[in-house]
């Protein structure tokens, strides 16, 4: 099992704006694609983040499925445009669960 963590920054200001856009528009989109494990915003420590984690079968599953996202014309057309105006940074993981993780 391999998981991906997403930490976005997000404009200041900006977060509550982008959280309603992921919930009502992106997450709906994204859920055809990716197994959605978690997804928390900061609010001590370095603010106006979003860090998300995914669960894929292998690697293969993870490439297959966002190049079908990437294609979604909903994606490209309803939420990229408004999600990556709000975007300040952007950091992708690939996460290996340890054998004595509660999540596997």
């Amino acid at each position: 099992m391999y998981f991906e963590m997403r930490t976005y920054t997000i404009h200041p200001g900006m977060l509550p704006t982008y959280m309603k856009l992921f919930e009502e528009v992106g997450l709906p989109i994204i859920e055809k694609y990716a197994e959605l494990v978690g997804y928390w915003y900061t609010d001590i420590g370095e603010l106006n983040q979003v860090v998300h984690l995914w669960r894929y079968e292998s690697l293969d599953q993870r490439t297959v499925r966002r190049k079908k996202l990437y294609e979604d014309n909903d994606w490209q057309t309803k939420f990229l445009p408004d999600a990556m105006q709000m975007l300040e940074k952007q950091e992708n993981k690939i996460m290996l669960a340890a054998n004595f993780s509660p999540i596997k």
